[in-house]
């Protein structure tokens, strides 16, 4: 077996098993009774707006979450509705629309978020500090490497 063949192998395993993990933990995360007041989804709007520290373009939210432009225009429509996002006015575009959280999405980000979070520290147990480290530095490099 050639050495490309092998590393293109070994590439497909590592990467279902990033997936296979990705799929139980989430899995696993959904079903906890913590998602009363935003599901995942919702929630990661919601951590994506806190993380940014800022408001934020559609289109630039878009990069940061799961979702297709079109869904992830409902859910600001319905997350706007529930009084969990606002959108405001671009004043770099006048054309264009920011969405930020309200007061009420930033109290669920933060009660969601803590419980996830204690989920997410119980889950990663499994691995110790150094090896959670060295997966933080591969995803980074994966990321950065990466075409545009």
């Amino acid at each position: 077996m050639s050495t490309n063949r092998t590393d293109i192998r070994l590439a497909i395993e590592v990467w279902e098993s990033i997936m296979t993990a990705h799929a139980r933990l989430s899995g696993d995360f959904g079903a906890r009774p913590i998602w009363s007041e935003a599901s995942m989804r919702e929630y990661d709007v919601l951590y994506t707006l806190v993380k940014r520290g800022e408001a934020m373009r559609l289109c630039d939210l878009q990069e940061d979450v799961l979702l297709s432009q079109p869904a992830l225009s409902r859910m600001v429509d319905r997350l706007v509705t529930r009084g969990l996002l606002v959108r405001k006015p671009d004043p770099e575009d006048g054309r264009a629309v920011l969405v930020e959280l309200s007061t009420e999405g930033a109290r669920v980000q933060r009660e969601v978020g803590r419980a996830h979070g204690r989920d997410i520290g119980q889950a990663m147990r499994a691995l110790s500090p150094e090896e959670l480290r060295e997966a933080k530095r591969l995803m980074h490099k994966l990321l950065a490497a990466r075409p545009e």
